[in-house]
């Protein structure tokens, strides 16, 4: 039988370790990188490209090891929710709830109906659990589409009326959309945030059981220098094809992963701005974002709002913690590529923010590895781009493959680099494989590792696509470009070839050319160029095919890629009539 250990190690002692172990694996794989390229002397290209390199390697490294470590942990520790987050494991269930949590649920051009449906499901578990008149509701919309905040009102008015002496429902329309969402939650802090101890924000998208609110509560209840915990969220069953490959990569990634990071950054934790309960009294004297100067002049707005306000809860001596369990807590992901990449590119437009807010006064350092760490999750994807644009460029002028890169440091660089950018999906893989129970709840071991196998390929077409979304959008930054902040799409639906030829034709271009030239120069080089470019050729038949109707429903006959709640239904997702399950 496995000896199981308690990880019990001081916070300071776990954050040297983890400095020690990234700042060794970088300068590893750049020793690597520079002994692989100095077949004939370092030129000022091979120069260029370990510079790139470096850039990459921040979000990289700090992915690896988080999730080595959260493998770690759920294999072979006593206890692995204490050995990260003890304060959990001490709550008792029957300890009665009598702070005031309001609900904060921030919409946007979305569905009020949709809204509606979610938000019952959470209602009618707040109620069940006896705690309903400890919990407000308040439904904050920025709604700027005036037929659908004609149904807001009329949707919400008549929820109001139906839960009427059992849960208070408040329903607010702001004019502007000011300050975005964090603007958002600011104004219902000005009008009503005195009147409760903590607030869970919610978006139009988020699922949370009335027992899962009632345990985030009781542990922040039970724990007074705790000002913020963040929930694990995962994904809902879905018929679209595209989302249920992806959130099945993400959902084996995101275990060991979020494991690992609660392990090393302790209470200097993260915050994803929903499915999340913080205490109310410091976010208001602490937590106000500050404003960010454009090189006009002018004075912008924050987009990614969550982890500023966790780094700003932090500083004012409050604890911020990551609940790394799932637990009844559910978002919907975007149905199509397209729509992956609205949302992706706003967080990227509000990560590359953070350069402004690097030196905040008296932050934490953690706090600034934070935000730095987050800004290198977007800024290694043009680094990326320029190592395969650079990189095609300088082999197809060599005469040989070996005058350009040694070929066997070449060929150890490029599967360690991929080992250890698709690790966070296979530690949790290798996790769920070896525990029959979780291979029985994501649809067997053939399904899973069909769908496993089939997920790696899909992760490899998508990755150089986002990378390039990223360089693109980041290039239209300097020029004034915006995301914007827009409601998202959430219904299944067909993305026309002629929209996606729009999107990704750069994507195509650059593919078909950068594996033309090799065809040209080097053809034995062809292969591997297809893994590293061939998602870039095919991007607008893979944003087309995987939003087909048609692609999902056979998915779901054949039972692939199923997520456990598919497999164990949970009741609250039952009571949605979601389309997976019929």
């Amino acid at each position: 039988m496995t000896q199981k250990t308690s990880f019990d190690i001081s916070m300071s002692g776990r954050r040297i370790l983890f400095a020690g172990l990234v700042a060794g694996t970088m300068i590893g794989m750049l020793w690597l990188m520079a002994s692989a390229l100095s077949a004939d002397g370092l030129s000022l290209g091979d120069i260029a490209l370990l510079i790139l390199f470096f850039f990459t390697l921040p979000w990289m490294a700090t992915g690896f090891w988080n999730s080595t470590i959260g493998f770690l942990i759920w294999r072979f520790a006593r206890d692995p929710l204490a050995a990260v987050i003890p304060m959990a494991t001490d709550i008792d269930p029957s300890t009665p709830i009598t702070c005031s949590t309001a609900i904060l649920l921030c919409v946007r051009n979305e569905s009020p109906e949709r809204i509606e449906r979610n938000l019952t499901i959470t209602m009618q578990g707040l109620a069940a659990t006896g705690i309903a008149e400890h919990v407000h509701i308040y439904v904050l919309s920025d709604t700027n589409d005036q037929t659908i905040a004609q149904r807001e009102q009329a949707c919400f008015d008549s929820l109001s009326q139906k839960w009427k002496g059992r849960i208070d429902i408040t329903y607010r329309l702001r004019t502007d959309n000011t300050g975005y969402k964090a603007g958002n939650i600011a104004d219902f802090c000005k009008r009503w945030g005195a009147q409760h101890d903590f607030a869970i924000t919610l978006d139009a998208d988020s699922v949370m059981t009335g027992a899962a609110i009632m345990r985030l509560v009781r542990i922040m209840q039970a724990n007074p220098k705790l000002g913020l915990l963040q929930g694990l969220v995962v994904g809902m069953p879905t018929t679209s094809g595209f989302t249920r490959m992806f959130q099945f990569g993400m959902r084996l990634g995101m275990r060991s992963y979020t494991m690992g990071t609660a392990w090393w950054q302790g209470d200097c934790g993260p915050y994803w701005g929903h499915n999340a309960v913080f205490r109310l009294a410091p976010f208001i004297a602490e937590c106000d974002l500050p404003l960010l100067h454009g090189k006009d002049g002018s004075t912008q707005h924050i987009l990614s709002h969550d982890q500023v306000e966790a780094v700003l809860m932090r500083r004012a001596g409050f604890d911020v913690r990551v609940f790394p369990q799932e637990d009844e807590s559910w978002e919907e992901n975007p149905p199509t590529l397209i729509e992956y990449i609205r949302r992706d590119l706003r967080w990227c437009e509000g990560n590359l923010q953070y350069l402004q807010l690097i030196n905040l006064p008296s932050i934490k350092l953690i706090s600034r590895i934070q935000l730095l760490n987050a800004i290198f999750m977007f800024l290694g994807s043009p680094a990326w781009i320029g190592m395969l644009v650079l990189g095609t460029m300088m082999l197809a002028q060599s005469s040989t493959p070996a005058a350009f890169m040694h070929q066997l440091s070449g060929v150890t660089l490029l599967w360690l680099t991929m080992f250890m950018w698709y690790w966070p999906k296979f530690a949790g893989g290798l996790d769920a494989l070896i525990r029959r129970d979780q291979r029985k709840a994501f649809g067997g071991t053939v399904r899973f590792l069909t769908g496993f196998t089939l997920e790696m390929l899909f992760s490899i077409l998508m990755t150089p696509i986002t990378w390039l979304n990223h360089a693109i959008f980041m290039c239209g930054l300097l020029f004034g470009k915006k995301s914007g902040w827009t409601g998202q799409t959430r219904e299944d639906h067909s993305v026309p070839t002629a929209v996606a030829v729009r999107q990704f034709w750069p994507h195509t271009l650059l593919g078909i050319f950068l594996i033309g030239v090799l065809a040209v120069t080097h053809p034995e080089c062809v292969a591997i160029a297809s893994i590293l470019f061939g998602g870039l050729a095919l991007s607008i038949p893979l944003a087309v095919m995987t939003s087909w109707p048609s692609f999902g429903r056979l998915l779901l006959s054949m039972g692939l890629f199923n997520i456990p709640e598919e497999t164990l239904r949970p009741e609250a997702l039952t009571q949605l009539d979601l389309a997976a399950y019929r």
